[in-house]
């Protein structure tokens, strides 16, 4: 951030592997003044990986355009990452409820269309 002073956040997730099939995810960000570290979520059963880190940057965006809080901008994104791995294919097909579900402790695992 030194080096490109316009640049206002750096962010990523971490992946924890366990195996092919049960991943942690976990996002974090830096504002320039604050780490910020999302909720971690353990996804067993992966069905795909393919989108998951559009799927996160997607979800990112999303967050800065209607959260005014950043810890719940990262927790979107890392929630609707963790969803992607339960869709086959590179698109992320749930929907933004079913991401604010799990932001808010749904872990059932049912994704309602």
């Amino acid at each position: 951030m030194a080096e490109f002073p316009r640049i206002k956040k750096v962010v990523d997730k971490d992946r924890d592997s366990m195996s092919a099939s049960h991943n942690r995810i976990k996002g974090k960000m830096w504002n320039g003044t604050n780490s910020i570290v999302s909720s971690e979520y353990d996804i067993s059963h992966i069905v795909d990986r393919i989108g998951t880190g559009d799927a996160f940057a997607a979800g990112l965006i999303y967050g800065l355009l209607n959260f005014s809080d950043e810890s719940d901008s990262l927790n979107f994104a890392t929630a609707a990452c963790s969803l992607k791995h339960s869709i086959e294919g590179d698109a992320n097909l749930v929907s933004a409820d079913n991401v604010m579900r799990l932001m808010q402790g749904d872990t059932s695992g049912k994704i309602q269309r």
